[in-house]
């Protein structure tokens, strides 16, 4: 990642050297049906890959990683492959009356319920 380098970083060396990551990660994703290209878990060993390569290859022209060229290129990539994949927000509702209600009492009656029984306790102390 983020390490101290004695070098000057050579960017012209490193933009040549990224897109062989792309293509590679490219290559890679030619095995993913298109239709699973939103769902992270067909493709997670490739982009591992992709990000290795691309640490890699900053890294080896005595660059930072992430850094500002590095990040536009990876977002090229994104926006070729994952531009069609939006979040979908969840719509919460509320469970029915009567689940919401039973989920309500039951603590409540289970903290009277308690109460009751440390009070009652408390004023048999002579028995205990």
């Amino acid at each position: 990642g983020a390490r101290q380098q004695s070098e000057l970083c050579n960017e012209s060396l490193m933009l040549e050297k990224l897109p062989a990551c792309g293509k590679s990660f490219e290559e890679m994703m030619k095995k993913v049906d298109s239709k699973k290209w939103c769902n992270l878990t067909e493709f997670i060993m490739y982009y591992d890959n992709f990000t290795q390569c691309t640490e890699r290859e900053a890294n080896n022209a005595s660059c930072f990683w992430p850094n500002p060229l590095a990040e536009g290129f990876i977002t090229g990539i994104h926006k070729q492959f994952f531009s069609n994949c939006t979040s979908e927000k969840v719509h919460w509702e509320d469970p029915p009356d009567e689940i919401l209600i039973t989920l309500i009492l039951i603590p409540v009656m289970l903290t009277c319920a308690m109460i009751t029984l440390v009070v009652w306790c408390s004023k048999r102390s002579d028995i205990l």
